[in-house]
């Protein structure tokens, strides 16, 4: 079934994105870049990433032709060290948003948020366009938008695995379903003026215990079509082997709940809605009733129910209020934080600020989902913690009790032998991940000029029988949102937490006489995360010293000026202290002119 694009309605909005002056690296071209023709004499389709090609996560690509736009994904990627205080990361759409009614589509491959997360910060300044979405994932975005009250009503048209739908004039999608962790993960065949492009988005392998794969054939059907070129995520490349079935998964998991003699606490991904599905089975089985501990697991589980993706039966989910009501041996709690999250449910349960759940010295608790990388600090210290209280800890390195969405290394070369595709570009994830997917491309037969490791903002050319990656870069920086700011943290406020967290702050107040540049008192020195001042006193008491030298030295006859005492106080008291102490505290001077 053929279907035509939606309507839409457009709605200016401010700009709210800056350009980083940290990122050099990223050249921006004039407004309106020309296509260019190929060798043949065709014009390119134009390919871009905007994220998710050197991170794990902020998940987003768009092809443009002559003046149409799709859009693939547009995903978050939560902080790392180097951004502390950041609540997440999104796309710079700052190429597209002059061009918003360009803008025929965006295509949402499945509903985790690193592939959806950034659609209420930037579907406004897109123009509002037409979003393709299964019914899960349109459900799921609708809810999540419930928390933007100044967004604008999404026009989300459902699609189903099979479908064809008329985007625009030039672009065409077919979508077919791909096994991942969460219901209704489609993949993409983008048809376009020079042949298919083939989207996967996050996919695995399905095997039963016997280790027989599923699904194959679905493969094989987009392979005869004939594809030009094939975006394969890379998130497990270097894992050898195939993937894990998710039958052994229950099979443990079931294992563990068996033998459990006192409560179970499963934490998970909330978005890991066939894990969770398969959970509340193994405890009906077990006659045990299940309590969703987390607001977005409880959003999501009730969001499949009414899909039928989860089929309870009544009385088996329970609020956490009643959890008193029962047996610790006759309860199973799932929660989120399985990452270490600080405000995450698990993290709460553990530190005593969860209201209805305490650990208890007995309870078994199984962390069913792999580590992100980055995380593994985080999920040490909550196994840790876990331990010290008195429960039985259960994780994927002990047990298998999570088999990952991401298809492993021989997976992936099924995969690729079976889609053939005339190029191939590896997806989501860091260079690394990525390389090791060309490798795995180069020994199934595909020749290393048609296999293209690109950069987030690089941007390719696509003719009828070529691949060309152009010096062309256009904007792909970090945007941040920090509470109700996006695109208002820049490197140098990062630079200036990262500081602060590193080296601390000395505050320095120096109250002036205005018109004789005399000071008035002694000043007044506070530390924090530097050094502790009653213990102190000699390095305190020199810096008070230093400070009366410096403005004793400012001439009397004229009005003082207050920027350039605090100029001085910043750098010669800081190299004072980095001569004292080998640090370099950020130095904040505080003039008060009487």
């Amino acid at each position: 079934m053929m279907r035509k694009p939606l309507g839409r309605t457009r709605s200016a909005a401010p700009h709210l994105f800056r350009r980083s002056e940290g990122d050099a690296r990223k050249r921006e071209r004039p407004e309106q870049a020309a296509h260019k023709k190929t060798e043949r004499g065709d014009l390119a389709v134009r390919f871009v990433p905007l994220g998710g090609l050197e991170e794990v996560g902020r998940n987003c690509m768009f092809f443009e032709y002559k003046n149409e736009v799709v859009l693939i994904d547009a995903g978050l990627q939560f902080p790392e060290e180097e951004t502390p205080g950041i609540d997440y990361i999104i796309p710079n759409i700052s190429y597209l948003e002059p061009r918003k009614s360009n803008i025929q589509a965006i295509i949402l491959t499945h509903a985790h948020y690193d592939h959806i997360g950034a659609l209420p910060h930037i579907v406004e300044r897109l123009g509002n366009p037409p979003i393709y979405a299964t019914s899960l994932t349109k459900a799921i975005i609708e809810k999540r938008q419930e928390d933007f009250p100044n967004s604008p009503k999404l026009h989300v048209q459902v699609v189903k695995s099979g479908e064809r739908v008329k985007l625009s004039n030039y672009f065409e999608a077919h979508f077919f379903g791909v096994p991942h962790t969460i219901p209704e993960t489609t993949g993409v065949v983008l048809g376009t003026p020079v042949g298919n492009i083939v989207h996967f988005a996050d996919f695995r392998i399905d095997y039963d215990e016997a280790g027989n794969p599923h699904g194959l054939e679905e493969f094989e059907r987009i392979g005869k079509m004939g594809v030009h070129t094939f975006m394969i995520d890379s998130t497990n490349a270097e894992e050898e082997g195939h993937s894990l079935s998710e039958r052994t998964v229950e099979k443990n998991l079931e294992e563990i709940f068996r033998k459990a003699e006192g409560r179970i606490i499963v934490a998970t991904f909330a978005s890991l809605l066939t894990r969770i599905a398969e959970i509340i089975k193994i405890a009906e089985k077990l006659g045990r009733k299940v309590a969703l501990s987390g607001y977005s697991m409880r959003a999501n589980v009730q969001i499949a129910q009414n899909l039928g993706f989860i089929k309870a039966k009544q009385g088996t989910i329970v609020t956490l209020e009643e959890i008193h009501k029962y047996h610790d041996n006759k309860l199973l709690i799932l929660s989120t934080g399985a990452q270490g999250e600080a405000n995450a449910s698990l993290m709460k349960i553990i530190t005593g600020e969860h209201r209805q759940i305490k650990i208890k010295p007995g309870d078994t608790v199984a962390l069913s989902s792999s580590v992100i990388p980055g995380n593994e600090r985080s999920v040490q210290v909550i196994k840790d913690n876990l331990s010290r209280q008195g429960a039985i800890v259960f994780h994927s390195d002990l047990i298998d009790i999570h088999s990952s969405g991401h298809a492993p290394k021989d997976d992936l070369k099924l995969v690729m032998k079976l889609i053939n595709p005339k190029f191939l570009v590896p997806v989501h994830g860091y260079y690394f991940m990525r390389a090791a997917n060309a490798q795995s491309a180069h020994e199934v037969g595909i020749r290393k000029e048609n296999v293209f490791l690109m950069d987030n903002g690089q941007v390719a050319e696509l003719g009828k029988d070529s691949f060309r990656v152009t010096d062309e870069a256009i904007p792909a920086f970090y945007v941040m949102v920090d509470g109700l700011g996006v695109g208002d943290v820049e490197e140098v406020v990062l630079r200036d937490r990262r500081n602060l967290a590193q080296e601390g702050m000395i505050v320095v107040i120096a109250t002036i006489d205005r018109n004789h540049g005399r000071l008035l008192k002694n000043p007044d020195i506070i530390s924090r995360g530097f050094i502790y001042i009653k213990e102190n006193q000699e390095i305190i008491e020199e810096i008070r010293k230093r400070i009366r030298g410096l403005i004793a030295r400012l001439p009397r006859y004229q009005p003082t000026e207050s920027d350039y005492v605090k100029t001085l106080i910043r750098d010669q008291i800081g190299q004072f202290l980095y001569n004292k102490t080998k640090r370099r505290p950020m130095i904040l001077p505080v003039v008060i002119e009487i």
